[in-house]
């Protein structure tokens, strides 16, 4: 038996693992099991070139939990250490990737990732452990070591009665970390950490039934068996060539990756690439609603099937974190600042490809099956959108497959919308005026009135319109989105031929103070305007700019603009043609015309959604008051 001083200056350097890695020290499950997963691995290469003269088989990790001893087993059938290795691996190398840690990362200790990165690997189960034994005999002709290390730098060495090749680590938990020694936590950290390792990992066993023999009657029980409870899946969907899956694969997989979710993908994006890096992944499209904050299930990144994170910002495109799925890439620096990974090149790299295979995925999926990606427009757009606006290579591609619909639910691509409206909806100044309602409810009134004059309103209701529309008009020339209620319709496209009032400038200005007089407390800008007679006497607008900008402040950007919070902006637009304007300018009494008005004022709020509360139950007394 040999014992020694592990050769490192820190004094104790257990205590300082455990401070700055305190908050992640579940991780130690998923650092041992990857070390034996390694292990395992490397003998399957040794013994596939012939350097190992050993049966590879088919091996399996196993973890086992000794509650009343305290202990936690780790067992590999892997390629197992000498004593030479122990001396080196467990006693040196370990030790200097130890005290670089303690010197690069004491402010950024709480870093799930840092400890492998830095050959800690092993030394994470002194997170939760008082003391560690490794028993481990290798591949080679040589005795099997016991190695017992309590926490300090002292350490014993002896040879070990192990016959069989592979590792055991046992772990003495510590009494500050015994929720380790309950089934159902190891369970948990399994799943959340190793739930896709390419070894299978063996926990405890369970009860599985067995077909009946023939023969048997009906109210026989059936046979049972205990086997082994193996709790990952070894060779996961993305691990897979796509040629190999079918669709139902995929489907089954999303169920796999997130089991609470009951609704199906929309569609999937099988990414598998190996130069200029490494990666392969399945990304998902979900139903989105128009709530751009709602997001349980997220993109789960993996570094050679083992679970990193759920948070890929950095690495995915910011608008594809919406989506969900996978990414498995030994490419990715993992163990570092967020501010380091966005400025990496070959992170960039990834990102841009990521970007570019889903624009090509939506692409083909428009060109293959325009019907279908149709009806899948409402629940994909917000991601859409939100690329477009985001992401400038992405807005390019998208203008092959990014979708308009209409208030009356038919979809052009820009291309084809430009090509349908043009002669109809292009301005005096050669401008081509797209019209858009948000509301079809709240804004059904105007809607109609474009309809009537053979004009195409869009329907353009999620939460970034506003971004999306600024940009478009930015890279598109003689282009002008306007909401049908932002005027009113011969204002909304403006041409050369403008309607005659059948008031006189002086009339006009006379009813205008009247009006003002009447509503000054509402904060109306009221406008005198000389419209067809059949279209409303009272119109209330919000002007398009103001509006919008209002908007985009309230979805992240009108700070920009240094607008703080704008108030909202009504016009009051009077048409001078209509006879019940004629009859206001006419009445006699102030009385009459002061309920002339507040009628009129009052029916173009309610057509715009604006009559609530107190103003609302006035207006229906008063209403029927008149009916009287």
């Amino acid at each position: 038996m040999a014992t020694g001083k592990i050769n490192v200056s820190v004094e104790n350097i257990f205590p300082l693992i455990k401070k700055f890695l305190y908050s992640d020290h579940e991780i130690f499950l998923r650092e041992l099991i990857s070390n034996a997963t390694d292990a395992t691995l490397k003998l399957k290469h040794l013994t596939s070139i012939g350097e190992a003269k050993v049966e590879y088989g088919k091996p399996i990790i196993e973890v086992k939990v000794n509650k009343d001893k305290k202990r936690i087993h780790i067992i590999d059938q892997g390629i197992g250490m000498t004593e030479e290795e122990v001396k080196k691996y467990i006693n040196e190398v370990a030790f200097s990737g130890a005290e670089e840690f303690l010197d690069k990362y004491k402010d950024a200790g709480k870093d799930a990732g840092i400890i492998g990165h830095f050959g800690l690997g092993f030394y994470s189960a002194f997170m939760v452990a008082e003391k560690v034994e490794i028993i481990t005999k290798s591949f080679k002709d040589e005795p099997a070591v016991h190695w017992i290390c309590d926490g300090s730098p002292e350490f014993t060495l002896k040879e070990a009665k192990k016959k069989d090749r592979g590792t055991e680590i046992v772990l003495h938990v510590a009494e500050d970390s015994t929720e380790f020694l309950e089934d159902s936590k190891i369970r948990e950290l399994l799943t959340k950490y190793n739930k896709f390792m390419p070894i299978p990992i063996k926990f405890g066993t369970r009860t599985e039934t067995l077909p009946k023999p023939e023969g048997a009657k009906e109210d026989d029980p059936a046979p049972t068996k205990e086997v082994d409870d193996i709790i990952n899946n070894p060779n996961p969907a993305w691990t897979k060539q796509p040629t190999d899956l079918e669709n139902d694969d995929y489907k089954q997989f999303y169920r796999e990756l997130y089991p609470l979710q009951f609704e199906e993908p929309l569609f999937h994006i099988h990414l598998n690439v190996d130069y200029p890096f490494n990666l392969t992944g399945i990304l998902y499209f979900p139903k989105l609603t128009n709530d751009l904050n709602i997001q349980k299930d997220r993109i789960q990144l993996y570094q050679n099937q083992v679970f990193v994170t759920d948070n890929v910002e950095g690495i995915v495109p910011e608008f594809l974190t919406m989506l969900r799925g996978v990414i498995d890439s030994p490419d990715i620096p993992l163990n570092v600042s967020r501010s380091y990974l966005q400025a990496d090149g070959a992170v960039k790299k990834i990102s841009s490809y990521i970007t570019r295979k889903v624009a090509d995925k939506l692409n083909s999926l428009f060109k293959n099956n325009r019907e279908d990606f149709e009806q899948k427009w409402n629940d994909i757009k917000v991601v859409i959108e939100y690329g477009m606006l985001s992401e400038e290579k992405f807005f390019e591609k998208a203008d092959k497959f990014a979708l308009y619909p209409t208030v009356d639910d038919k979809y052009f691509t820009f291309e084809e919308l430009e090509a349908k409206i043009k002669d109809n909806q292009t301005d005096k100044d050669d401008k081509l005026v797209v019209l858009y309602a948000s509301d079809r409810e709240a804004q059904h009134s105007y809607i109609e009135a474009a309809k009537a004059k053979g004009y195409e309103i869009l329907l353009m209701d999620s939460p970034i319109v506003p971004h999306l529309l600024q940009k478009m008009e930015t890279s598109k020339e003689n282009l002008s989105f306007v909401r049908v209620d932002s005027d009113h319709i011969d204002n909304l496209i403006k041409k050369e031929d403008t309607a005659i009032s059948k008031l006189s400038d002086e009339e006009k200005e006379k009813l205008k103070g009247e009006i003002e007089e009447v509503v000054k407390e509402k904060g109306y800008t009221i406008q005198m305007e000389a419209m067809e007679s059949s279209a409303s006497p009272f119109i209330i607008t919000e002007p398009e700019f103001m509006r919008r900008m209002k908007e985009m402040q309230r979805t992240g950007g009108g700070g920009m603009f240094g607008m703080g919070n704008m108030p909202d902006m009504y016009n009051l637009i009077v048409n001078t043609n209509h006879e019940l304007v004629s009859e206001i300018l006419n009445t006699k009494t102030a009385k009459k015309r002061e309920r002339l008005i507040n009628q009129s004022l009052d029916l173009a709020r309610l057509s715009k959604g604006l009559l609530k509360g107190e103003e609302l139950t006035k207006f229906i007394a008063r209403s029927y008051d008149m009916i009287k």
